[in-house]
C-alpha cells in the first residue's frame, strides 16, 4: 500500500513537472520513465493535443520503444495542457496531396494492432475522435469527472481508422457502439463509467497520477502470468480475428479517403463550423443578396 501511494504521490509530482516541462521543450510527445511505468504524453496543448503526421510517426516510435523495453511493464497515455487527444489534425486533412502520400495505410494516426504490454489511459479535457480511439487501444482508461469522449469525425464525413468499430462494439455492445458511432455525440464521464468505457471517474486534475497509481497496481505481479492471462482475454473477446477486424476497418475507410468530401468536411471544421463537438448548424449559412453588402462593412455604432 505504502508503495503504491509512494507512486501516486510521484504521479501527481508528474503532473505538475510536465506542466512546467512541455513549455520548455517543443517535442511533440514527450516520455518519462518511473520504474516499470513509462508515461508517454501528445505535447501539442495549443491544438488540444490533435495529432499530424508528424506527430503520429513520434507516437508510433515511442510505442514500439516501450514495447522494447525490458524493465517497462506498463505504460500511461495521457495528454498536456488540460486535454488528451482531439484527434487527428484537420489542418493537415484539409491538404488532399497528405491524405494521397500516406494512403491511411497505417489509420490516420498510426495506431498499432495491438500494444503487447498493459496499458492505461489518462482521460482529461476532450478524448474525442481519433482521442477517443486512442483511448480505446488501451486496456484501462482513467477519466477525470470533467472530461468528454466523442467521435467527432461524424459531423464531417471522416470515417474511423484507428480501431474504434472494433474495440467499441466488443466493450459496450453493438447497440450502444452504433449509438455512439453513428450520432458522433459526446460522452460523459459518468454514463461512459455506466456503459464500461472507462474503469475509473476521478476528480478533475488527477487524471495522470490515478492512472499512474492505476499502474503501479499491475506491475508487483509476475509479469508473464499477466501477460499469458491479458492475451488470452483479447483472443476470447475477438475469436482470433482481431486484426483481421483492424484491418477490415482500414480498407473500408480508405474507400472513402479518395473521395473529396473528406477535404471539404476538414475545411468546413477550420471555418469554424462545429466547434466543441456541436452536432447542429454544420453547414455554411446562406447569405442573401441583400445582407451581402453589409458582410465586410463595420460597425459605425457599437449600440
Amino acid at each position: 500500500m505504502q508503495g503504491a501511494l509512494k507512486i501516486f504521490l510521484r504521479g501527481r509530482a508528474v503532473v505538475r513537472e510536465m506542466s512546467h516541462f512541455s513549455t520548455a521543450r517543443s517535442s511533440e510527445v514527450i516520455v518519462e520513465k518511473l520504474g516499470q511505468i513509462t508515461t508517454i504524453g501528445l505535447n501539442r496543448p495549443s491544438k488540444r493535443n490533435c495529432i499530424d503526421l508528424d506527430t503520429a510517426k513520434r507516437l508510433s516510435e515511442e510505442i514500439q520503444n516501450f514495447e522494447q523495453d525490458d524493465d517497462a511493464s506498463v505504460a500511461v497515455f495521457h495528454g498536456t495542457g488540460g486535454n488528451f487527444c482531439s484527434g487527428y489534425d484537420l489542418n493537415e486533412l484539409a491538404n488532399s496531396e497528405v491524405i494521397e502520400k500516406e494512403k491511411i495505410e497505417n489509420g490516420l494516426l498510426g495506431l498499432p494492432w495491438h500494444i503487447r504490454k498493459p496499458t492505461v489511459a489518462a482521460v482529461n479535457g476532450y478524448a474525442v475522435a481519433g482521442g477517443f480511439e486512442l483511448a480505446l487501444l488501451c486496456d484501462l482508461r482513467v477519466m477525470e469527472d470533467t472530461a468528454v469522449m466523442g467521435l467527432y469525425g461524424r459531423r464531417f464525413g471522416i470515417p474511423l481508422t484507428d480501431g474504434a468499430t472494433v474495440r467499441l462494439q466488443s466493450m459496450i455492445g453493438l447497440s450502444r457502439a452504433l449509438d455512439l458511432i453513428l450520432t458522433g455525440r459526446s460522452l460523459s464521464a459518468k454514463e461512459a463509467f455506466e456503459w464500461g468505457v472507462v474503469n475509473r471517474i476521478v476528480a478533475c486534475g488527477t487524471g495522470l497520477g490515478q492512472a499512474i497509481n492505476l499502474a503501479s497496481s499491475l506491475v508487483k505481479f509476475p509479469q508473464e502470468c499477466i501477460l499469458t492471462d491479458r492475451e488470452s482475454t483479447y483472443n476470447a473477446a475477438f475469436n482470433k480475428a482481431y486484426e483481421e477486424l483492424l484491418q477490415k476497418e482500414r480498407i473500408n475507410a480508405k474507400q472513402l479517403f479518395q473521395k473529396k468530401s473528406i477535404v471539404d468536411g476538414a475545411k468546413k471544421f477550420l471555418s469554424g463550423l462545429g466547434r466543441h463537438g456541436k452536432t447542429y448548424n454544420l453547414a455554411p449559412k446562406d447569405i442573401c443578396e441583400w445582407e451581402k453588402e453589409f458582410v465586410n462593412t463595420k460597425p459605425k455604432s457599437k449600440l
